[in-house]
């Protein structure tokens, strides 16, 4: 769909990016903003492909339909629910994995090098503890990005390429088993490993590889296997079970089965219905309660209990019962927080700015080189990051006093943690005792355990601790995210938040002298602020952060921010994920188009050299289309040949009606003609090559001259069905554009399938005589449909003919030459279109939208 829909805003940047003169790839070349000359003749790249969500009513759908009944539709609707809920359990089986492996690694490594940082104090033999802590994040990292050099893709935080697909961009590789298994042990060793990236955000991309692979029972890794299993096989289901993935790993993450479902919503599909919305919400359900009950039976012994309902949690924000004073917020508050989010709006500008420089960095000067250097690259990161976390953990914190609440411990970090576990969240390294030293408890901790020191702990961390901790957090949490490891976003966004909120509910409160003032509530509204800044979301990370926290109260200030930091970081750039998606060059369309689109119409920006079957077609010009082409739709029409000048004659009244029609109708060849006379979009060489020199076919009974013809020459439009009417240099462009009556479309897919299968007919026979595939049969390849490359010449006979009017679309949806770009991108992206055919008032086919021709 996207990938079709994407060339209407981007057309011309898809011509100039995609020649062969460069050694770069197209999607190196777009992310340098290296372009080619606009007068290269440029295929089209076949690095992303669109999702056909249109349904396809041909005749074999219409046989299903016909033998559907109640029964069986509430059969395949009670299957379908099942599925979701089955994606919503391995969702929360997925991350209770994670969750329970990283937990394992990171206590073994804390304990080691703790109990090693407090030997070596006193005999001062600190080099060996960095040596330690040093061994473990290397191995940790090291394994991380052996699994990403094994499947690439599974880098990152996998959120830029999960809003692609459901937005209709088919990105290779992303929902394939092998990429989970990646995806899932890479986060795991690196968050094990140190590096300041969450697994919240990976959540999200394994989750929607379980929802796209559990309902097909079968999967390219594992060929082996396979089961008869009919239901689903479209791209139109499967996006919807995509979707219930993508919303269930939002749910196991922050515990927010809502926020999850308008995550999806809101920044995923583009394509969307009521029923969709209600089986969403129930896989985030079952994903987060799922997981909330094993966690809760693991960790507190109380199976049954639901106490940890997602992997982050931001416990219960309760003022201190000794402090009368305290409020958790106040309207006079609210300008604060409007403040914070400005500040954070800056702030995740500044972020997505030195990020987007550093991945194109990494573009120029890592990538083209050995895949080993992008594993040496996050080695580095993890030294650097290993080294300052620990000299700022032994050398820049400060020894501050502990408050009763921190030593017995209130009740909303008791639900978060045992007591043995709150108790080791708090270092005390080099400091006596009743203290303990700020920067090492949130450095030398995970970063859950950080986040929730600042929502909740009660004693005061130093101004300049939490200065310098935001800094250095965001630089070396900036230069991580973008290396070979899988990385989310989230949870380093959040913490970085949470020390600035906090720094500033301590200025307030010190210097300023309100002392009503909570810092948990300022900590969560830097978080706020700070995330929203980077990723600019709003309606669904509202409702994430107000379900993490439990507290409906927080809902106005937390929405105030997030608007506020998402208007201020909008002013100077996108997104980081909108950021990412644009470095890849994925086609992804916008929410609203341009307002300069509206001057533009379809007649604007259509294709008018259509590449086109004919309802009865030989093997050989399929072959030849299909193998010189990369169209993955092909309009089926008829030429129009007749002579209206006899009803012109004699009746004024028709003559009149006839001339308005022809002064009024757009026809491929008016519009050929005016694009060449102005230059503006194809260079008169292209108009001669339009039409390779007819190569005269010969001796039917020569099946290898044919074959070889079929392999060696480019694709001349039909030469066996008019053979004395064959292009030539000498036709005017209305014989080269001849007006075309448009009955339907064709998926290459269906083709080639149709060609595998031998589904034709000689010239002696009925068409009637021409095998039938039932639907079944024809989506019995998918996802993954035969290649018309691997297809063996020699079993074809090419003097046979191919109806194909059984197995195409006869009513796509087609619009006017003069519709509004407006208008016809609304279409492609609330109907989840990937073809548009422009059809004149007569019902001639002008031409198709420009997606079918450089994307599709």
């Amino acid at each position: 769909m996207a990938g079709c829909r994407g060339s209407l805003c981007c057309c011309c940047r898809w011509c100039c990016c995609c020649g062969e003169r460069e050694t770069r790839t197209p999607e190196e070349l777009t992310i340098l903003g290296e372009t080619q000359e606009e007068e290269d003749e440029i295929l089209p790249r076949k690095d992303y492909e669109s999702l056909d969500y249109d349904r396809c009513i041909n005749d074999p759908y219409l046989e299903v339909l016909e033998t559907m009944d109640n029964k069986k539709g509430r059969r395949y609707e009670a299957v379908k629910w099942m599925m979701v809920f089955a994606i919503g359990v391995c969702t929360g089986l997925v991350g209770l994995f994670v969750d329970f492996f990283v937990r394992l690694f990171t206590q073994l490594k804390f304990g080691v090098v703790q109990a090693s940082v407090e030997e070596c104090s006193q005999k001062g033999c600190l080099a060996l503890s960095l040596l330690e802590l040093l061994g473990f994040n290397l191995t940790f990292v090291f394994f991380a990005s052996l699994l990403v050099l094994i499947e690439p893709v599974a880098a990152g935080s996998g959120i830029p390429e999960i809003k692609c697909y459901l937005n209709g961009v088919k990105v290779p590789g992303i929902v394939r088993l092998r990429t989970l298994l990646c995806k899932v042990f890479g986060v795991l060793f690196s968050v094990a490993g140190g590096l300041f990236v969450g697994k919240e955000g990976p959540m999200i991309h394994s989750g929607a590889v379980v929802g796209a692979g559990l309902p097909q029972f079968q999967s390219l890794s594992l060929r082996k296997i396979q089961f008869n299993f009919p239901y689903f096989r479209s791209d139109r289901d499967k996006r919807d079970f995509v979707s219930a993935g993508a919303a269930a790993g939002v749910a196991a993450a922050f515990g927010a089965p809502i926020g999850g479902t308008l995550f999806s919503l809101e920044e995923g599909s583009s394509f969307w219905n009521q029923g969709l919305t209600w089986k969403v919400l129930f896989c985030s359900m079952s994903a987060t309660f799922t997981l909330n009950f094993f966690r809760s039976g693991i960790q507190f012994g109380s199976w049954g209990s639901f106490q940890l309902p997602g992997l982050l949690n931001f416990g219960e924000f309760k003022c201190s019962d000794s402090d009368k004073k305290c409020h958790l917020w106040t309207a006079m508050d609210l300008g604060f927080f409007v403040v914070m989010g400005v500040v954070g709006g800056l702030l995740g500008a500044t972020f997505n700015c030195l990020n987007k420089r550093l991945a194109k960095y990494r573009v120029r000067n890592v990538h083209p080189k050995p895949k080993l250097v992008r594993v040496l690259e996050s080695l580095l990161v993890s030294l650097v990051t290993t080294v300052v976390v620990f000299v700022a953990s032994m050398v820049l914190g400060e020894c501050r006093q502990m408050s009763s609440a921190s030593q017995v411990g209130n009740d909303s970090f008791a639900l978060q943690v045992t007591s043995e576990e709150e108790n080791s969240s708090i270092k005390t390294f080099f400091c006596p005792n009743e203290t303990y030293n700020d920067m090492a408890t949130l450095f030398f901790n995970s970063q859950e355990s950080g986040i929730l020191q600042l929502f909740h702990q009660d004693s005061t961390f130093s101004p300049i601790t939490l200065a310098l901790f935001f800094v250095l957090y965001f630089v070396l949490a900036c230069w991580t995210y973008g290396i070979s490891v899988p990385s989310g976003l989230f949870v380093p966004s959040l913490l970085c938040g949470a020390a600035f909120g906090r720094l500033v509910a301590n200025v307030l409160k010190s210097y300023v002298g309100l002392g009503h003032i909570y810092s948990g509530t300022f900590a969560l509204i830097g978080a706020a602020a700070f995330l929203g800044g980077v990723v600019r979301m709003s309606i669904s990370l509202t409702v994430i952060l107000i379900e993490s926290t439990s507290e409906i109260t927080y809902g106005l200030p937390i929405m105030v921010t997030l608007m506020v930091a998402k208007w201020t970081g909008d002013f100077f750039n996108k997104g980081i994920y909108d950021i990412h998606v644009g470095l890849r060059g994925v086609p992804l369309l916008e929410w609203e188009t341009e307002v300069e689109m509206d001057k533009l119409r379809a007649s604007d920006i259509m294709e008018p050299n259509l590449t086109y079957v004919y309802p009865h077609t030989r093997i050989q010009s399929l072959v030849s289309i299909l193998r010189t082409t990369v169209h993955h739709a092909f309009p089926v029409v008829t030429e129009n040949r007749g002579n209206e000048k006899e009803f012109m004659k004699g009746n004024q009244l028709i003559s009149n009606n006839i001339k308005y029609k022809k002064c009024s109708i757009l026809t491929r060849a008016g519009e050929q003609r005016r694009r060449s006379q102005s230059m503006k979009s194809y260079p008169s060489s292209e108009l001669r090559n339009v039409c390779d020199e007819h190569v005269t076919s010969g001796d039917p009974g020569e099946k290898e001259d044919l074959l070889q013809q079929m392999l060696e020459r480019r694709y001349t439009p039909y030469p066996n069905l008019y053979p004395d009417q064959s292009p030539s240099e000498d036709w005017t462009m209305e014989e080269r554009f001849r007006p075309l009556t448009f009955h339907g479309l064709i998926l290459r897919s269906q083709l080639v399938t149709l060609l595998v299968r031998g589904v034709c007919y000689s010239e002696s026979q009925s068409s009637a005589s021409q095998p039938r595939l039932s639907y079944a049969e024809m989506a019995e390849d998918y996802p993954r449909y035969p290649d018309i490359h691997d297809l063996d010449l020699t079993l074809l006979n090419p003097r046979m003919i191919v109806d194909v009017t059984p197995y195409m679309n006869p009513a796509p949806f087609t619009v006017s030459p003069n519709t509004h770009v407006s208008q016809v991108f609304n279409l492609f992206r609330t109907m989840g279109l990937r073809h548009l055919p422009v059809v004149n008032a007569v019902g001639e086919l002008s031409t198709e939208s420009p997606g079918c021709h450089l994307c599709s």
